[in-house]
């Protein structure tokens, strides 16, 4: 009976890992199909498919190593005959490849060597799972690939995979039955990084001025005339990347985290991913004679403005990522969109020569027929009628907190993008960069319209990093873009033309709690009594951020930023995974925080650094102690919406639900039938 037990509680473990542990994402069985089951599409949206049959060698499904080369695949518009792929989209039956990958199954390990024999039950559960760390499982793979095809006919459709004699995969995909009248001229896309609900009210608290429990004023975002939520799952795993976030808003499809418009497949070619195209590329290719903007106060190759241009499984293969804006997929015959018209943000290391890129972006582009700025004054003054490329420091952008309150950080920085090791000190903000865009797309593509996508990157990296005060300013300065930008708009006689989005790709579990008596904190001596100084419910009080001070006085109204970033009382916040820190609820005048450092012995991971924080107390992590940062959270995050087809934004969604409606309004839908289309 103790045998028994045993086995039953492994059953029990194995089938709750079968969600977590998988061989590939996507791919449930030994056949896998690339779009996988549930996919959605925009009628004449490009895509790859990708087909690999799976022959494991060792482990839970080993066969005999050998996988099947002479695999089926048909499709079939539900109601009509089945075809084959080739024959349905008229091309050439793709050649068979080749290769192999190893995978570590977990729990799966543990089942299938206590099912096995029952001498095995004797086996102790460490040394078994000693096993699952040191014998990955071996798959061999045969594999094709049919390369940029398209559906145009919206439905429900059976992509069905036959292989090893009679067993099937089948993924069933529907392609959106969208109008294909376009009813906006313009989209304006803002993305506040890692931005939630939360977030937006803490910084309302910080920014705006309230009365008997009342605001005198509103955020630019509080006065949209819809709000909706989206939802951010991973196809594979329930908490998101920005990769794969954006990758959802920008193509309408899911794929795994770090992949950016592609389905990863089990190649180590990070390239040859089966690719989908997304709305920048399908805006080009629709509109030639359209626009296109892309603007973040993060890395130009970084994941939410590479989501525009890059197709790969890995988003660290930043020249790919800028090889992508500058000349597109042309080594894959993949689009035909040209690149941006506007590309404005930091990463200069990225654009210089160096062992991991030996072109000199600034050269190529310029050649291209772009501007270059290297400066807020440059920015400025480049003439609207071209293209420009702008790059203002290496790395991201340093923060709005920085650039305006705490200017003496901008110091010792060798940040500025020529690579001559100089600081960068004459620096846009989110705000500079957008309204520049929007007056070179305008000027360049008044008549055809443009797709302008722009990012308050900040929001997340400073979350991630602990530093609420610098991530809510960024959320703030969002905020003033958003103002800013509506009115450029209408000055320019725009904005009934124009919808307007304002969203995030993922979140953090970011909320406040009460406030924090910062100065009785400090005069406490051990770390119980520093605790005592949080007040919650009736002791919270009222916001200190609002009150006039000498610090900053400049930003408390009009374009609302708190009055002080230094208030005696300050807000008693968090999120809910973190490593282990101190935390005193202070702003970091002296620079961006540090929560964890790594320890001497490295296998110890990461220790509190007592510096960030020395007259806070100590909090013990919630993450694995080789985290150094707080992670991305579960929770839905708001789309504000505003302009055409505004209507489509209320509800609760899906992430994809965001391009596809964007498309819909852009009338991108393209339903004519060519082949066997």
């Amino acid at each position: 009976m103790r045998g028994l037990s045993i086995l039953a509680a492994a059953c029990t473990l194995s089938c709750a890992a079968a969600q977590t542990f998988q061989r590939l994402g996507g791919c449930p069985d030994l056949g896998c199909v690339f779009p996988p089951d549930q996919a959605d599409f925009l009628p004449g949206q490009f895509f790859d498919i990708r087909l690999e049959v799976h022959s494991p060698v060792n482990g839970s499904e080993a066969r005999v190593g050998v996988p099947d080369s002479d695999f089926k695949f048909t499709i079939t518009k539900k109601g009509s005959q089945s075809v084959s792929a080739a024959k349905y989209f008229k091309i050439k039956e793709p050649e068979l490849e080749r290769w192999n990958f190893t995978w570590y199954e977990g729990m799966y390990l543990l089942f299938s060597l206590l099912a096995s024999s029952a001498r095995k039950l004797i086996i102790s559960f460490t040394d078994l799972f000693a096993k699952d760390a040191n014998q990955p499982s071996l798959v061999n793979v045969t594999a094709k690939a049919y390369r940029r095809v398209a559906l145009y006919e919206p439905g429900e459709y059976e992509a069905t995979l036959t292989y090893y004699g009679k067993e099937k995969t089948v993924a069933n995909w529907h392609v959106r039955d969208l109008s294909k009248k376009r009813r906006a001229k313009n989209v304006v896309l803002f993305v506040g990084d890692g931005m939630t609900t939360n977030m937006i009210t803490a910084a309302r608290l910080m920014a705006h001025r309230s009365i008997n429990g009342k605001y005198m004023t509103k955020m630019a975002l509080d006065k949209f005339p819809i709000l909706g939520h989206q939802m951010t799952h991973s196809m594979d795993s329930f908490i998101t990347d920005s990769a794969n976030s954006a990758t959802a808003l920008y193509s309408g499809h899911k794929t795994t985290v770090n992949a950016l418009n592609v389905y990863v497949d089990s190649s180590s070619d990070p390239f040859d991913d089966p690719k989908f195209e997304n709305i920048a590329e399908i805006f080009g290719r629709r509109y030639p004679d359209g626009g296109v903007g892309i603007v973040s106060t993060a890395f130009l190759a970084d994941a939410t403005p590479a989501g525009l241009a890059a197709h790969t499984s890995n988003r660290g293969k930043y020249d790919h990522v800028i090889g992508a804006y500058y000349e597109g997929l042309t080594e894959y015959d993949w689009t035909e969109w040209s690149g941006p018209d506007v590309l404005l943000g930091t990463g200069a290391e990225n654009f210089l020569t160096s062992q991991d890129s030996p072109r000199d972006y600034y050269n190529l582009f310029s050649k291209k027929g772009y501007n270059v700025a290297w400066n807020n004054t440059a920015l400025h003054d480049a003439p609207n009628d071209e293209k420009l490329l702008g790059v203002f420091q290496t790395s991201n952008l340093l923060t709005w907190l920085d650039r305006n309150v705490y200017t003496g950080n901008l110091a010792n920085q060798s940040n500025y993008p020529d690579g001559s090791g100089r600081d960068a000190l004459d620096l846009p903000g989110l705000k500079d960069m957008t309204l520049k865009a929007i007056d070179v797309l305008h000027e360049r593509h008044g008549d055809d319209g443009f797709f302008l996508m722009s990012e308050a990157a900040s929001i997340d990296k400073q979350m991630h990093t602990l530093d609420y005060d610098r991530s809510l300013g960024e959320l703030l300065e969002l905020d003033d873009t958003v103002r800013a930008t509506i009115e450029k708009l209408k000055s320019l006689g725009e904005l009934e033309d124009t919808l307007i989005i304002v969203t995030a790709d993922h979140g953090h579990g970011f909320d406040v709690t009460g406030s924090v008596d910062t100065t009785y904190m400090d005069a406490q001596k051990d770390d119980r009594s520093k605790r005592n100084a949080v007040g919650y419910y009736h002791n919270s009080g009222l916001s200190q951020y609002t009150v006039g001070g000498a610090q900053s006085l400049r930003y408390s109204e009009g374009v609302h930023f708190p009055a002080r970033w230094d208030p005696r009382y300050t807000l008693h916040s968090g999120v809910v995974a973190f490593p282990d820190h101190r935390e005193n609820y202070q702003v970091h005048s002296e620079g961006a925080r540090t929560p964890a450092i790594a320890a001497k012995d490295k296998k110890d991971g990461y220790v509190v650094n007592y510096k960030d924080a020395v007259t806070g107390f100590l909090i013990n992590g919630t993450l694995p102690v080789s985290a150094d940062q707080g992670v991305h959270s579960l929770t839905d995050v708001p789309v504000f919406a505003q302009g055409p087809c505004q209507e489509l934004f209320g509800g609760v969604y899906n992430s994809i639900d965001i391009f596809f409606n964007m498309a819909e309004c852009l009338g991108l839908a393209e339903t004519k039938k060519h082949g066997g289309h």
